[in-house]
């Protein structure tokens, strides 16, 4: 049984979510039909070309990732099929991680390990013990 405070929040999470979806919708229509208009349906990474329904696999990659900066000469756009454009995103994520560490600082180096600690004594003991092995 769903109560109507629920029902409520609901209601408004939906409306919120087409709203969302519209205002999307709106602000790709205006450059992404202007990108596809000015430059050619070729992924500008990997260059598979692009005809017929799958252009629609081509998306507009804002260089700088400011979606709303959409310059009339689309100087920060280029073409990208929906796989280079994951993987650009998913580039810079990581990218991001290893520059920040939640502290704001540049972390240093993040390991202590050092596997050749001691070795040069590991090595004298081990001659030592074949030279008295050699002699007995």
């Amino acid at each position: 049984m769903v109560s109507e405070g629920n029902k409520s929040k609901q209601t408004k999470r939906e409306q919120i979510i087409a709203q969302a979806r519209r205002d999307q919708a709106a602000r790709q229509k205006t450059y992404r039909e202007k990108a596809l208009k000015m430059f050619p349906w070729v992924c500008g990474r990997c260059g598979r070309e692009f005809t017929g329904r799958r252009v629609r696999e081509l998306t507009v990659h804002h260089k700088d990732h400011n979606h709303d900066n959409n310059p009339p000469d689309g100087s920060n756009w280029e073409l990208l099929c929906i796989y280079c454009h994951d993987n650009e995103h998913a580039r810079d994520q990581v990218a991001d991680w290893y520059q920040h560490d939640g502290s704001g600082q540049t972390p240093q180096s993040q390991s202590d390990n050092k596997p050749f600690a001691g070795l040069a004594d590991l090595l004298e003991k081990g001659s030592t013990g074949a030279e008295k092995n050699r002699k007995d």
